[in-house]
């Protein structure tokens, strides 16, 4: 029977193509931006502020067509989806993860005030298929999010 031993190799003793590049780490600030020429003109939170409210407005803004029709149509569909599975939207919060509910309903901007203004979407779960609605529901307003901040981001200039 052999003993394994774990001895600690020093760094030095490591081959030379172990060692890590910096290439592709750390992205470094692009060049409009760094330059400052029209990355800052007007008002930069427009299409973070657009994009909020109506999915797939701020890439819209930007000129970004296909990216914008692809927010949009995920965006709305997992939204029409969950309201059809009569998804329960959060409006009062009793509870910690009801907060948090309330948070990724509110992420959908309109569509969350539409809803709630037309009286659509359940305010307790009745049917089976309500939860998977609810889920949906929540998960768009987080995406809804997650692409108001990309567009704000390509218009600052830190992303190309």
């Amino acid at each position: 029977m052999r003993l394994l031993l774990l001895i600690p190799i020093p760094y030095s003793l490591l081959p030379v193509s172990m060692r890590y590049s910096q290439k592709g780490m750390a992205t470094p600030v692009n060049k409009i931006a760094a330059a400052g020429q029209g990355s800052q003109q007007g008002f930069v939170y427009l299409p973070l502020i657009a994009g909020w409210l109506v999915p797939g407005a701020g890439h819209f803004l930007l000129r970004k067509w296909g990216r914008g029709a692809l927010i949009a149509t995920s965006i709305l569909g997992m939204f029409v989806l969950g309201i059809a599975m009569h998804g329960k939207l959060y409006s009062n919060v009793s509870d910690v993860l009801d907060v948090l509910g309330l948070a990724g309903d509110l992420g959908n901007g309109m569509l969350f005030i539409l809803s709630r203004v037309f009286g659509l979407g359940a305010d307790q779960v009745q049917v089976t298929t309500a939860d998977y609605g609810t889920r949906f529901i929540v998960v768009a307003g987080l995406l809804n999010v997650i692409a108001a901040v990309d567009a704000h981001n390509l218009r600052t200039g830190r992303k190309a």
